[in-house]
């Protein structure tokens, strides 16, 4: 018996040599091929990058998982908690495979064979490190083997903590959120700290299966298994008693982030944004490489431009007449779920869908969209409201020349319509008025003129409607709104804003085509001075000092003011015939504004990598000493100017003070008031009345924008930047100007104030009423004589005298110098 055992137990051990010989051989064989681990040392993983308007605000975020990476030290204890009760309640003390969770796990599995129930893993958290940053997710023996193995070898490269941070970081948790942080945002919209136990809980669920614990689509289940989650909290004494249950009767409390920009009416300046930095760093890098933009947006100014150029647009739009119902639907039974399904403008909050349910000589019936929950499901509450005659007067015209005019509702909207509503009163109201999306499109920008700052911008009506942005991608022509550049070039070249150009019908010969310019209206003032020209917009006489100037030099301003980057140097451009954009131009403008300083215009003011560390910043301007550690008795820091000046200061001025005339006398009058304010501009009105202009400045604030059709089409008669972009551009201003410091135009040393007369250009004479004070740079000053440049043969002295009274006058005294 002795031999027999003897022989059983050695065959027992050469058995057992050869199958760990085996063993051996196979885990030597499988960890030849496995992965470095020390790559989880430099991890980067693909992180949101975040856009911030200029006073912080999350105004859009980009990424392809949605992910923001926090140090173990920022994750709250009852949030690891929540995960280690989940995923892994013994991490802190195994070695990287937990043996006892896995025999239990071998287990239960082996009672569940045949069953068709899944496999129960055992995989702890440092094993699922494994997987997802080192190995693929082929259930096979193979990758188990390996991820053990990695398991182990990880555990003794790092501690506890850094595995516990990479897993926090990486793991998906559906609604295309990665990582902790980012899935607190995504399913709450909080940050990590500010979770509940309730909360936490429900995302540590998530890990196990996105899909299975669906907030909307799986509800029940989500919140068995956060209830699961919170007694096992409890049972490793992360949580009291009586805090779990106190946890499982809260509401899972899902509120999903939407997908769009956080701060209201931001988006086409996102979209700017995100143009650029594309441009600028490529896609990979913008949705992968968690940056943080922090932008020049102002909030504020932001609403105040959007409401300002939507009044224009609807107001405009809303005098051409009602273009009909957004569509039809029927409204005999319940038309909640198809009036649901229409999309509505998002981001016109004001507005809601409504469908005509009856329509009466004075009252039209209405019910409103109703909401749908997360899961799409159409909520059964029927909100009804009304429509008076009195709110829906000016749809009475139709803009359709396919439907007729009528006096009342009744032809206007039929049962069935689905229309656009506003609400009027307060809360409790029903009463509402009729809207209506406007065809009609614009742009706008504002911008601070010493820094090249953009603090607004506006690109239509809604982004929802059209993401087209017509501040920076619609190329106009910026007609008048272009002369100050043509008499800026003027007086930097020996003019002065009291010479006097000829103001009469020119014709101009090329290539066998004649070209005859006229003025809006169509009538001619005779000799008059730049002042004049530019106060009343002229393009007779802006077309002969064009001439007179030489058109190449007029091109090299416009280019050197960004306007057009190659300007052919033709005749027509002195009126803005060619095509360029609202913020080429209102960056120009703040080139006058500032004093001639040439200026870089930008969305952006500074952007951070992943790591804080600052890789772009707009200020390019040297301050030597401002970053000094203490006081030490040192002069004060001085901010040195290192940009290029394009423009003479007291040219600048001169211009200055001619577009205050626009706004006093001029093509403006009456239409700007910010209260006795300093404030410059020009309107711009393109041929046929296509596009409308208005582009203005007070010292400390820039703004431009334009009026016109998609398709450019006339605006119709009266369709002016006086008429139509002006009085936008003063809504804006008054309530951008509202609550800051007033502050003066700065007349430049050495420039000398002299009266003169309004008509003639020379010194005034004492007691003369039709004078006013001009700005002369030294050794320059109003003229002795009556001169007049651009005298051609298209106009004889004997009609100059007719149509000129001054000059008349100034012949029968005995002026010389007068032709």
């Amino acid at each position: 018996m002795v031999r027999l055992f003897g022989y059983f137990f050695g065959m027992a051990c050469v058995l057992f040599l050869v199958a760990a010989a085996g063993v051996a051989i196979y885990l030597a064989n499988v960890a030849k091929d496995l992965p470095d681990y020390a790559v989880l040392n430099s991890y980067a993983p693909p992180v949101t990058t975040r856009v911030h308007a200029g006073n912080g605000a999350l105004m859009a975020e980009y990424a392809k998982e949605k992910r923001l990476f926090l140090p173990i030290q920022a994750i709250p204890d009852r949030v690891k908690a929540a995960f280690l009760s989940a995923e892994d309640k013994n991490f802190y003390n195994h070695p990287g495979v937990d043996l006892t969770g896995l025999g239990r796990a071998i287990l239960v599995n082996l009672q569940n064979f045949g069953s068709g129930r899944r496999p129960v893993g055992a995989s702890t958290i440092t094993q699922q490190v494994a997987k997802n940053f080192l190995l693929s997710s082929d259930q096979t023996i193979d990758r188990k083997i390996k991820e053990a193995i990695l398991s182990f070898r990880i555990e003794q490269a790092y501690s506890k903590d850094k595995i516990l941070e990479l897993y926090l970081n990486e793991i998906f948790f559906g609604l295309n959120s990665y990582g902790i942080a980012g899935a607190a945002l995504t399913y709450f919209n909080k940050s990590v700290t500010e979770l509940t136990v309730a909360e936490a809980a429900y995302l540590a669920s998530l890990p196990k299966g996105p899909a299975n614990y669906h907030p909307f689509r799986h509800p029940e289940a989500a919140l068995e298994r956060r209830n699961w989650v919170i007694d096992r909290m409890v049972e490793n004494g992360y949580v009291s008693q009586s805090d779990g249950e106190e946890a499982k009767k809260q509401p899972l409390g899902v509120t999903a982030r939407t997908t769009g920009p956080s701060l209201f009416a931001s988006d086409y300046f996102a979209e700017a944004v995100r143009r650029q930095l594309i441009d600028q760093y490529g896609e990979k890098v913008l949705y992968e490489g968690g940056l943080s933009v922090r932008t020049s947006l102002d909030p504020q100014l932001q609403l105040a431009a959007r409401k300002a150029l939507q009044d224009g647009l609807i107001t405009y739009d809303e005098r051409r007449g009602f273009h009909g119902p957004i569509k039809q639907i029927d409204a005999s039974g319940d038309w909640g779920k198809a009036l649901a399904d229409i999309p509505a403008l998002a981001d016109v909050p004001e507005w809601r869908l409504a469908v005509v349910l009856a329509v009466s000589d004075s009252t039209v019936d209405i019910g409103l969209q109703p909401a749908k929950d997360g899961s799409g499901k159409v909520s059964p509450d029927r909100q009804r409201g009304t429509i008076d005659a009195k709110n829906m007067q000016w749809a009475f015209r139709s803009a359709d020349a396919a439907r007729k005019s009528t006096k009342s509702p009744v032809g206007a909207v039929a049962p069935g319509d689905v229309v656009y509503v506003a609400k009027l009163g307060g809360d409790a109201s029903t009463s509402y008025r009729l809207q209506q999306p406007p065809k009609v499109q614009g742009g706008l920008v504002a911008m601070d003129p010493k820094t090249g700052r953009v603090l607004a911008m506006v690109g239509g009506f809604s982004y929802a409607q059209s993401e087209f942005n017509r501040a920076t991608q619609a190329m106009r022509q910026p007609g008048s709104s272009f002369k100050p550049f043509v008499y800026a070039a003027a007086m930097d070249n020996g003019y002065t804003p009291a010479s006097v150009i000829m103001d009469a019908p020119i014709e101009i010969v090329s290539g066998g085509q004649v070209w005859r310019p006229e003025n809006y209206g169509g009538e001619s003032g005779g000799p008059s001075t730049l002042r004049s020209g530019i106060e009343h917009s002229r393009n007779l006489m802006t077309v002969r000092l064009a001439n007179d100037l030489g058109m190449n030099i007029v091109a090299e301003y416009a280019e050197r003011f960004g306007i057009y980057d190659h300007m052919l140097p033709v005749l027509s451009m002195s009126l803005g015939a060619g095509d360029t954009t609202v913020l080429r131009m209102v960056s120009a403008y703040s080139v006058i504004a500032n004093g001639g300083k040439q200026i870089k215009p930008t969305l952006i003011d500074r952007i951070q990598d992943r790591y804080g560390k600052t890789i772009f910043k707009h200020e390019e301007r040297l301050c030597e000493g401002c970053n000094a550690g203490d006081w030490q008795n040192q002069e004060e820091p001085n901010v040195v100017d290192n940009r290029e000046t394009v423009l003479d200061p007291m040219t600048a001025y001169q211009i200055t003070s001619m577009m205050q005339g626009v706004i006093q006398r001029g093509t403006a009058a009456g239409k700007i008031d910010l209260g006795g304010r300093d404030v410059a501009g020009k309107t711009g009105t393109t041929n046929d009345e296509k596009d409308a202009w208005f582009v203005g400045f007070t010292p400390d604030l820039v703004a431009g924008l334009y009026m016109g059709f998609d398709t450019p089409g006339p605006l119709g008669r009266g369709g002016t930047g006086g008429g139509l972009s002006a009085p936008i551009f003063n809504e804006f201003m008054q309530a951008a100007v509202k609550d800051t410091p007033e502050s003066k135009f700065v007349i430049p040393p050495g420039m000398n104030l002299i009266s003169i007369d309004r008509k003639t250009g020379m010194a005034a004479v004492d007691g003369d009423p039709n004078t006013i004070i001009e700005a002369f740079k030294p050794g320059t000053g109003p003229a002795d004589s009556f001169n007049v440049i651009g005298m051609d043969s298209t106009m004889a002295p004997e009609e100059i005298l007719k149509t000129s009274p001054q000059a008349n006058q100034a012949v029968q005294t005995g002026t010389p110098g007068l032709f």
